[in-house]
């Protein structure tokens, strides 16, 4: 891969962009300082359901679109899809609103098939080279992560899980694939120096705390075997909130928290306000958030905070709540010195700082999937009731009556039935559905649907953008 030519702005020249760990700072090779601000792209190379609207995990929607799409209409599509969710103009804003950093979230599917292990796909890294071009061009600096693993990290949909098991943790197997397709990524950009580094798992959730430790090591010296210079951004365990199983940091490395404020879920009392018995204001957001950076802290190394950021509901008072609590984290960090990449760029209106349009091909298509998906509250992250909550209460009681000692782990009663009711059960049958409704489409009707989320096509927040201007 060719290497990005320095970036240039009126303001100067940035000589020696490569970026390093000394203490507590990120630097460039020459010692200047960099606080990383930034987002995440959240719904492109690894796709989640709540940003693009589609119903349960990545690889079983895809699925099921190859099959009704046919696979030239199927390649057609999403060809497009990852050529306008994020092209010149994307960067151009961004490097506008003073973003330094865009955090690439990616799929291992892309570069490897579960049924040719080991074997890469090299045509898998033609939009995520792209993107590194592209942004290098604006002066953003990109942050690679594996989104996704073979065996699932965690238990969730964003790791393309369709159950409830993070089986990654319990099989070799997918760890030395993981290792492997570090050691190919890593090559592949050790001269870029406008990566800021990798972000090799994100959100682990290895309940024992045994694994993750050793993998990382592990991680780290197969990646400085071949590429001994970009920074390690490391997430900690149990969703990067759980710094307890590590002791001293892995060198040039970054150890990052996500940093969800109650406040800012769907489900929350408002803010400031009363979530689930608790008051939440400024206060609690920035203890929970020197809480969550204390192993930072500890060992006197940079903090950044790879994801955070509320939701959106369309109900006007409930998100003006959300905007301020999204200033009050902002300026919490900024008084820290905290690096930060907001949660996230672009979808279909829930979280992003653009979001698609509401006459847009792909809005007309899929309203009413979107709102039967919202009715029955088949995503806990953004429709927490619904009628599956309802449902769901005498079956959460029973459990809590029949086996008093029982603990989903990591998750409440509540969330462990969240996984299982909302993302498995509706999300199966529900998969199908989206899917029947690419039938009969042809190639122009999946291109503007595709184009839809083109950024001349989307509405952005202003104010949102405005805000991490500042931060």
């Amino acid at each position: 891969m060719a290497t990005p030519p320095p970036f240039t702005r009126s303001s100067g020249t940035v000589a020696n962009p490569l970026l390093g760990v000394s203490g507590t700072r990120i630097e460039t090779s020459d010692g200047t300082p960099v606080r990383l601000r930034g987002a995440g792209l959240g719904g492109w190379m690894n796709m989640e359901n709540f940003i693009t609207g589609f119903p349960g995990n990545e690889a079983a929607t895809r699925s099921a679109m190859r099959e009704v799409l046919g696979e030239r209409r199927y390649e057609l599509f999403f060809d497009r899809f990852l050529t306008v969710f994020f092209d010149e103009a994307d960067a151009a804003l961004l490097a506008g609103k003073g973003v330094n950093c865009l955090r690439l979230p990616v799929n291992y599917r892309h570069f490897e098939d579960d049924a040719r292990p080991f074997e890469i796909r090299e045509e898998g890294f033609a939009h995520l080279d792209r993107v590194v071009d592209l942004c290098a061009r604006h002066g953003i600096y990109t942050i690679i992560d594996l989104h996704s693993l073979p065996g699932y990290q965690n238990h969730q949909w964003h790791s393309d899980n369709p159950t409830h098991l993070a089986l990654f943790w319990a099989h070799p197997h997918f760890q030395d694939r993981v290792v492997r397709l570090w050691e190919v990524i890593a090559d592949r950009y050790k001269d870029n120096p406008w990566v800021a580094g990798y972000n090799p798992v994100n959100e682990p959730a290895d309940d024992s705390g045994q694994v993750l430790p050793a993998f990382y090591d592990r991680l780290a010296g197969a990646i400085r075997a071949v590429d001994p210079r970009h920074i390690l951004f490391l997430d900690g365990n149990h969703y990067s909130t759980d710094f307890a199983v590590f002791g001293e940091p892995i060198e040039n490395a970054v150890y990052t928290c996500h940093d969800y404020a109650r406040a800012g879920f769907a489900r929350s009392g408002g803010y400031p306000g009363d979530t689930d018995g608790t008051w939440i204001d400024k206060e609690q957001v920035e203890e929970a958030f020197l809480r969550r950076t204390a192993y930072m802290r500890k060992t006197n190394t940079p903090v950044w905070v790879g994801e955070f950021g509320p939701v959106y509901t369309g109900d006007p008072a409930r998100d003006e709540q959300s905007a301020r609590l999204l200033a009050d984290q902002l300026e919490i960090y900024r008084r820290h010195e905290a690096s930060w990449s907001i949660w996230t760029y672009k979808d279909v209106g829930l979280q992003g700082l653009v979001h698609i349009a509401p006459g847009s091909a792909y809005h007309r298509h899929f309203a009413g999937f979107m709102a039967k998906k919202h009715r029955l509250g088949a995503e806990a992250w953004s429709s927490p009731d619904g009628e599956i909550r309802e449902l769901a209460k005498p079956l959460e009681q029973l459990i809590t009556t029949e086996f008093p000692g029982f603990s989903g782990k990591p998750f409440s009663t509540r969330q462990w039935l969240d996984v299982l009711l909302r993302h498995i059960l509706l999300g199966q049958p529900l998969v199908q559905e989206y899917a029947e409704l690419f039938r009969g489409l042809g190639d122009d009707d999946v291109l503007a649907l595709a184009d839809s989320f083109a950024l001349e096509q989307c509405v952005q927040r202003d104010r949102l953008l405005d805000l991490l201007a500042g931060g």
